[in-house]
């Protein structure tokens, strides 16, 4: 029996149509096999279309749909739910893409663009005719949700997915919470303290039962998938009793003999093997460095507290959904980088901004008090020689509001800003027309004409073509060089490349889509949120961490999961087990089984993207795909190679 097909050809707003002829399409399939109704629209995905739609599907008895417009990873899963409502099984819909692979690729040949076009649509065609219903698969689902990273995205997130009543298992390598936040003093725009939203995001946490919290702790191997995800974890002690006495520990903190660069302070400060230096370090017990503690005993013979006997522990923990949030870390500029690690009087903004903090009256580094700085933007970040193209987006911000603290905490300071174009987005100008009042001078530069950094009669003197002043050359002499450098991934990815993590061009963890998907990733059960997918700020941050839980705990919520049928399947007569399809499988969907006296492939049903990557190596064409037989793909072909 031959379907009934509808066909919806998209304007996209001229996105298409002023590249491609839509009513020439429209025209040049209307009298296809199969087809019912062709018709065209502005715009597919409005809501007046997708009603019609609906409506055209009921009163017709359509088998069949076909939409020509943008990307299916823009709105396949939209024209699916557009058939589904009107009664029709979603997978009778084929989407055809005549966007971004006719109109935006061939902008400039209007002709052979509506050729394309018009054999993309004949290929849909040429599918759907062949489509057949299927039903997703049903697995059941953990109720329960790992949490990687314990910043204020992750904390945030653990606190979102616990009033939903989630179980949460919050996973933090550090010994101590609060990621980067803990180490910030006074945070622009609130003139909140980090250490004051650490402690209200830490207290809300630890008091709620359904929330797991694991520090000093390393996931190391992870199996199942969606629904079923098992971790284990590696957990390292602090070597430090939980009911310690803190009078002792602190005599024992500062009896200890080794010295190392303090991290938390950017290695500016150092402190010993066994620390707890600062109120937004939590939990408020210490820890030791195994990595630098020399086993001395000197601790032990003071506080009884310390447990030099204590172990590593593995512990196994099942959830059904994993929310990555392992942050940022600032760019290190390189050797030379602006005279960075040449001369003694350069910062980078980070171990500026603990400056501030760790300076009471006066300014002081390197012994001398500190009048004139000059602040270079854009270092690590908008870069024209580097892998750093984008944007970081906090630093304009967080470099003028440290320049602003700087001039009200400290008498006598003169901030110079050398930058390449301010972006202070939002309620964040309010901050620039501040800098502006106060006194502190904006030199700006072209990208391919950066400032200058040189040393000058024992100065620090930064010399730049200032554009603003028709690119006169200007000269400012520093006593600190404070680079303003944006973030960039964390250098230890271990994890994401343990869950198979896509990147993007900036290496940060890829979204699906920015705007339609953007805590989700290709890997099913896996969201990702804060400033591990891109520069963000702290409320942008928290803002993906809400989105995020949401989208975790909607996967599990019901207790059971709708898996894509759109798998692949092995005809158990033709495989000879040769392992090609399971090395070749980048999801790790297929596994040796004995069936009878032979070995043959099986495919993980549940964890088979369909992406059809087995098929072509199998030797023996003993696989095929649902949906993509070699049918439906040779009538395709047909299609597309037809005059």
């Amino acid at each position: 029996m031959n379907k009934k097909i509808g066909v919806y050809i998209c304007h996209c707003g001229g996105n298409i149509s002023d590249y491609v002829d839509v009513e020439k399409v429209r025209k040049s399939i209307e009298n296809d096999e199969g087809v019912f109704l062709v018709k065209t629209t502005m715009f597919a995905c409005g809501d007046a279309n997708q009603k019609e739609m609906v409506d055209d599907i009921r009163r017709n008895e359509l088998d069949g749909v076909v939409v020509a417009s943008c990307s299916p990873k823009l709105h396949l899963i939209t024209f699916r739910a557009v058939t589904e409502r009107a009664g029709l099984n979603k997978y009778n819909y084929v989407h055809a893409n005549i966007r971004e692979q006719v109109s935006w690729a061939h902008s400039d040949d209007k002709a052979g663009a509506t050729e394309k076009a018009i054999h993309i649509v004949k290929s849909a065609l040429a599918k759907v005719r062949l489509a057949e219903s299927l039903e997703p698969f049903k697995i059941p689902a953990k109720k329960a949700v790992a949490i990687i990273g314990g910043g204020v995205a992750g904390m945030r997130a653990a606190i979102e997915l616990s009033n939903m009543g989630c179980p949460v298992t919050l996973i933090e390598r550090e010994h101590f919470i609060g990621g980067r936040i803990a180490q910030w003093d006074v945070l622009f725009t609130t003139d909140q303290t980090g250490k004051e939203l650490v402690t209200i995001l830490y207290n809300d946490l630890i008091s709620r039962d359904n929330i797991t919290l694991f520090t000093g702790a390393e996931v190391i191997s992870n199996t199942g998938c969606i629904g079923d995800f098992k971790l284990k974890i590696k957990v390292t002690p602090r070597f430090i009793k939980e009911n310690c006495h803190k009078g002792n520990l602190q005599k024992a903190i500062l009896a200890c003999p080794v010295e190392v660069n303090d991290e938390f302070n950017f290695d500016m400060t150092k402190r010993k093997a066994i620390y707890h230096n600062f109120p937004s370090e939590y939990p408020h017990l210490p820890a030791i460095d195994p990595k630098n503690c020399t086993r001395c005993g000197e601790c032990e013979k003071i506080c009884e507290s310390v447990d030099l006997s204590q172990k590593e522990e593995l512990i196994e923990v099942q959830v059904g959904s994993v929310l990555m949030a392992t942050g940022f870390d600032p760019y290190i500029p390189a050797e030379g980088e602006f005279g960075f690690h040449e001369f003694d009087n350069l910062v980078t903004l980070p171990q500026f901004k603990r400056m501030i903090e760790l300076n009471d009256s006066k300014l002081i580094f390197g012994g001398k008090e500190i009048r004139n700085i000059a602040y270079i933007y854009c270092v690590g970040s908008r870069q024209t020689d580097g892998e750093n193209k984008y944007c970081s987006r906090y630093c304009c911000t967080s470099a003028i509001h440290a320049a602003i603290l700087t001039r009200k905490k400290f008498s006598n300071i003169q901030n110079f800003h050398f930058t390449r174009g301010i972006r202070t987005y939002g309620k964040q100008e309010v901050l620039y027309a501040e800098s502006l009042k106060g006194g502190d001078i904006f030199l700006q530069n072209y990208e391919d004409d950066p400032p200058v950094v040189n040393q000058q009669n024992k100065m620090t003197v930064i010399t730049v073509n200032d554009i603003l002043t028709g690119k006169r050359e200007m000269s400012v002499n520093a006593d600190l060089v404070v680079l303003v450098t944006g973030m960039v991934p964390r250098a230890d990815n271990s994890v994401g490349s343990l869950f198979k993590l896509p990147k993007g061009r900036d290496h940060f963890f890829n979204e699906i889509h920015m705007k339609l998907r953007p805590v989700e990733t290709v890997i099913d059960g896996i969201t990702i949120c804060g400033a591990c997918q891109g520069p963000k700020n702290i409320m942008e941050s928290v803002n993906s961490a809400l989105s995020a839980a949401t989208k975790s705990f909607s996967y599990i919520s019901k207790g059971e999961l709708e898996i894509e049928p759109i798998i692949a399947q092995i005809d158990n007569d033709q495989c000879t087990w040769c392992r090609v399809c399971a090395e070749a499988c980048p999801f790790d969907a297929i596994h040796k089984e004995i069936n009878g006296t032979k070995d043959i492939a099986v495919i993980n049903n549940s964890v088979c993207k369909g992406c059809g990557m087995c098929l072509p190596v199998c030797p023996s064409d003993a696989i095929n795909l649902i949906a993509y037989s070699n049918r439906e793909i040779e009538s395709m072909i047909d299609a597309l190679a037809g005059d």
